[in-house]
């Protein structure tokens, strides 16, 4: 079982930034591919990010593209989503997705991910 906290979430102006961290308290982290999905109130769950297990290959939804960063460190089982630019349909309930292993085919669809972190708010205001 891995186990996923998420933090960094807050109340920010848009315009601004925020970074999430999300850290897993597993050593087999370094191993499993990574995601960023969120959920606004009323709306489905949807992806934003995932990152391989190397960090090499990343991939991001269209409404995110060029103003959010996702990274990981494995030295540190910790992987981030830098977010630029935030405007306010950016706001929502941020979690982070875990595969058990490398494998990050259907990247964009939560129901391949293994374990999920709790959630940390993210809400922009106008």
């Amino acid at each position: 079982q891995v186990q996923l906290v998420e933090s960094g979430g807050g109340l920010v102006q848009a315009g601004g930034s925020l970074r999430l961290s999300c850290a897993a308290a597993d050593r087999t982290f370094s191993r499993s591919a990574m995601g960023w999905f969120r959920q606004a109130p009323g709306k489905e769950r949807e992806f934003v990010a995932a990152i391989s297990w190397s960090g090499r290959s990343t991939f991001y939804t269209d409404s995110v593209k060029g103003r959010f960063i996702i990274s990981r460190d494995n030295a540190k089982n910790t992987v981030y989503l830098q977010m630029n630019a935030l405007k306010p349909e950016d706001t929502a309930v941020y979690y982070c997705a875990a595969r058990r292993d490398i494998d990050y085919t259907d990247y964009d669809v939560g129901a391949r991910y293994d374990y999920w972190g709790q959630g940390t708010q993210v809400t922009v205001s106008s």
